[in-house]
């Protein structure tokens, strides 16, 4: 389960990032150096375009130019704190996590990292941890009953969270 925005007072950001659906390093440095690198939470939407992941924004229907690969990752992360994946293509279906990505992620990734996106059982907790070898958490949302879903209980979650550590 997710421990998304660890430090007090993050922040989360997205569109922000593409004006006009261009990425903006300028926007990146200048945000990061306002607020802090440790207070930052980049929220990397994106779409599968065959074998490849692109940021998605405008509620996931504009697929900019950014790839999702280790070096962008890498260079998106020089200046937040960790990462919110969102695999627009399978949220709020709850039928199933998009593996692949998750598997990429745990490659690629080097900060805290949260995967959204396709949760539809509490196995997915550990199918998310053994892909990713334990890098990425999982979150839940439309399958989760304090939000109204009746896939996943809340209290298990927690549950195995605290046997999990």
């Amino acid at each position: 389960m997710a421990r998304l925005g660890r430090g007090e007072g993050s922040v989360i950001v997205t569109s922000y990032l593409f004006p006009n659906a261009k990425f903006s390093l300028e926007r990146l440095e200048e945000l990061s150096a306002s607020i802090g690198k440790e207070k930052l939470v980049v929220d990397v939407s994106c779409r599968r375009r065959d074998d490849k992941w692109f940021v998605a924004m405008n509620k996931w229907q504009t697929i900019t130019e950014m790839e999702v690969t280790k070096d962008t990752l890498s260079l998106l992360s020089s200046y937040c704190s960790e990462f919110l994946i969102h695999a627009a293509d399978v949220e709020g279906l709850c039928r199933g996590i998009d593996e692949d990505l998750v598997r990429a992620l745990g490659e690629w990734t080097d900060i805290p990292t949260t995967y959204a996106g396709g949760g539809k059982d509490i196995k997915d907790l550990a199918l998310v941890k053994e892909l990713s070898g334990g890098k990425i958490d999982l979150t839940f949302g439309s399958a989760l009953d304090i939000f109204g879903g009746d896939k996943v209980n809340f209290d298990d979650c927690v549950n195995w969270n605290k046997e999990s550590k």
